[in-house]
Protein backbone atom coordinates (compact mmCIF):
# COMPACT_ATOMS: atom_id res chain seq x y z
CA UNK A 1 0.00 0.00 0.00
CA UNK A 2 0.79 3.43 -0.69
CA UNK A 3 0.61 6.14 1.99
CA UNK A 4 -1.15 8.95 -0.51
CA UNK A 5 -3.23 6.06 -2.04
CA UNK A 6 -4.49 3.66 0.43
CA UNK A 7 -6.79 1.62 -1.69
CA UNK A 8 -3.92 1.40 -4.54
CA UNK A 9 -2.40 -1.84 -5.72
CA UNK A 10 0.80 -1.40 -7.26
CA UNK A 11 1.86 -5.53 -8.29
CA UNK A 12 -1.69 -5.60 -9.85
CA UNK A 13 -0.97 -2.12 -11.75
CA UNK A 14 1.87 -2.86 -13.03
CA UNK A 15 0.85 -6.18 -14.36
CA UNK A 16 -2.09 -4.74 -15.46
CA UNK A 17 0.28 -1.54 -17.65
CA UNK A 18 2.26 -4.71 -18.77
CA UNK A 19 -0.59 -6.42 -20.38
CA UNK A 20 -2.47 -3.10 -22.05
CA UNK A 21 1.32 -2.60 -23.24
CA UNK A 22 1.61 -5.92 -24.98
CA UNK A 23 -2.01 -5.63 -26.68
CA UNK A 24 -1.28 -2.41 -28.13
CA UNK A 25 2.29 -3.75 -29.24
CA UNK A 26 0.90 -6.83 -30.71
CA UNK A 27 -1.98 -5.08 -32.42
CA UNK A 28 0.61 -2.54 -34.04
CA UNK A 29 2.70 -4.76 -35.16
CA UNK A 30 0.51 -7.30 -36.40
CA UNK A 31 -2.15 -4.93 -38.17
CA UNK A 32 -0.49 -1.78 -38.12
CA UNK A 33 -3.41 -0.25 -36.15
CA UNK A 34 -3.38 1.19 -32.73
CA UNK A 35 -5.41 0.13 -30.01
CA UNK A 36 -7.95 2.78 -29.20
CA UNK A 37 -11.20 1.28 -27.23
CA UNK A 38 -13.45 4.07 -28.49
CA UNK A 39 -12.24 3.25 -32.41
CA UNK A 40 -12.25 -0.45 -32.08
CA UNK A 41 -16.14 -0.02 -30.38
CA UNK A 42 -17.04 2.42 -32.90
CA UNK A 43 -15.90 -0.47 -35.47
CA UNK A 44 -17.02 -2.79 -33.70
CA UNK A 45 -21.31 -1.63 -33.69
CA UNK A 46 -20.30 -0.87 -37.16
CA UNK A 47 -20.35 3.23 -36.75
CA UNK A 48 -16.94 3.70 -38.19
CA UNK A 49 -15.53 2.78 -41.64
CA UNK A 50 -12.33 2.44 -41.21
CA UNK A 51 -9.88 0.79 -39.02
CA UNK A 52 -8.95 -2.19 -37.89
CA UNK A 53 -11.10 -5.22 -39.20
CA UNK A 54 -14.20 -5.42 -37.66
CA UNK A 55 -14.12 -9.02 -36.97
CA UNK A 56 -10.64 -8.04 -34.54
CA UNK A 57 -12.23 -5.16 -33.02
CA UNK A 58 -15.21 -7.32 -32.17
CA UNK A 59 -12.89 -9.52 -30.90
CA UNK A 60 -11.15 -6.93 -28.77
CA UNK A 61 -14.45 -5.32 -27.41
CA UNK A 62 -15.47 -8.87 -26.55
CA UNK A 63 -12.40 -9.51 -24.59
CA UNK A 64 -12.41 -6.20 -22.52
CA UNK A 65 -15.05 -7.45 -19.83
CA UNK A 66 -13.55 -11.02 -20.47
CA UNK A 67 -10.53 -10.38 -19.43
CA UNK A 68 -11.89 -8.63 -16.18
CA UNK A 69 -13.55 -11.95 -15.53
CA UNK A 70 -10.51 -14.24 -15.62
CA UNK A 71 -8.86 -11.66 -13.48
CA UNK A 72 -11.36 -12.32 -10.82
CA UNK A 73 -11.03 -15.84 -11.27
CA UNK A 74 -7.90 -15.77 -9.99
CA UNK A 75 -7.84 -12.50 -7.82
CA UNK A 76 -11.15 -12.66 -6.27
CA UNK A 77 -14.01 -9.68 -7.28
CA UNK A 78 -13.29 -6.58 -8.82
CA UNK A 79 -14.52 -3.95 -6.98
CA UNK A 80 -16.09 -1.49 -8.84
CA UNK A 81 -17.98 1.92 -8.10
CA UNK A 82 -20.60 3.23 -9.83
CA UNK A 83 -22.97 6.15 -9.55
CA UNK A 84 -26.33 5.37 -7.93
CA UNK A 85 -28.35 7.64 -10.76
CA UNK A 86 -29.26 5.47 -13.47
CA UNK A 87 -29.39 8.78 -15.18
CA UNK A 88 -25.73 10.23 -14.40
CA UNK A 89 -24.50 7.24 -15.24
CA UNK A 90 -26.20 7.41 -19.04
CA UNK A 91 -25.22 11.10 -19.21
CA UNK A 92 -21.54 10.33 -18.56
CA UNK A 93 -21.56 7.50 -20.96
CA UNK A 94 -22.85 9.79 -23.86
CA UNK A 95 -20.30 12.32 -22.71
CA UNK A 96 -17.79 10.07 -23.20
CA UNK A 97 -18.40 8.80 -26.49
CA UNK A 98 -19.41 12.32 -27.78
CA UNK A 99 -16.12 12.82 -26.80
CA UNK A 100 -14.02 10.32 -28.07
CA UNK A 101 -15.13 10.65 -31.59
CA UNK A 102 -14.90 14.67 -31.49
CA UNK A 103 -10.97 14.28 -29.98
CA UNK A 104 -10.46 11.46 -32.61
CA UNK A 105 -9.80 8.87 -29.61
CA UNK A 106 -9.95 7.95 -26.16
CA UNK A 107 -7.30 7.50 -23.40
CA UNK A 108 -6.19 4.39 -24.53
CA UNK A 109 -5.30 5.87 -28.56
CA UNK A 110 -4.01 8.80 -27.46
CA UNK A 111 -2.52 7.84 -23.76
CA UNK A 112 -1.38 4.63 -24.09
CA UNK A 113 -0.33 4.23 -27.73
CA UNK A 114 -0.12 7.92 -29.13
CA UNK A 115 2.25 8.73 -26.40
CA UNK A 116 4.28 6.26 -26.95
CA UNK A 117 4.28 7.01 -30.70
CA UNK A 118 5.66 10.57 -29.23
CA UNK A 119 2.30 12.09 -31.38
CA UNK A 120 1.50 15.80 -30.60
CA UNK A 121 -1.60 15.31 -31.25
CA UNK A 122 -1.88 12.63 -28.49
CA UNK A 123 0.33 14.89 -26.00
CA UNK A 124 -2.42 17.82 -26.23
CA UNK A 125 -5.68 15.03 -26.12
CA UNK A 126 -4.00 13.75 -22.88
CA UNK A 127 -3.43 17.03 -21.58
CA UNK A 128 -7.32 17.89 -22.44
CA UNK A 129 -8.41 14.86 -21.04
CA UNK A 130 -6.22 15.24 -17.90
CA UNK A 131 -7.40 18.56 -17.11
CA UNK A 132 -11.33 17.53 -17.88
CA UNK A 133 -10.56 15.01 -15.16
CA UNK A 134 -9.30 17.04 -12.49
CA UNK A 135 -11.76 19.66 -13.26
CA UNK A 136 -14.64 17.14 -13.75
CA UNK A 137 -13.70 15.86 -10.40
CA UNK A 138 -13.26 18.83 -8.46
CA UNK A 139 -16.60 20.28 -9.39
CA UNK A 140 -18.21 16.79 -8.51
CA UNK A 141 -16.95 16.87 -5.17
CA UNK A 142 -17.71 20.81 -4.73
CA UNK A 143 -21.46 19.96 -5.36
CA UNK A 144 -21.00 16.73 -3.13
CA UNK A 145 -21.99 14.49 -6.20
CA UNK A 146 -19.22 12.41 -4.74
CA UNK A 147 -17.40 11.95 -1.52
CA UNK A 148 -14.38 14.44 -0.63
Amino acid sequence: MLASFPNALPIEGFIGGLAIGLAAAIMLLALGRIAGVSGLAARAVNIADGGAPRGIAIIFIIGLPLGAYVTSLFMGAIETNYPESLLMLIIGGLCVGYGTRLGSGCTSGHGVCGMSRLSPRSLIATIIFMLCGMIIVAAMRYFGLIPA
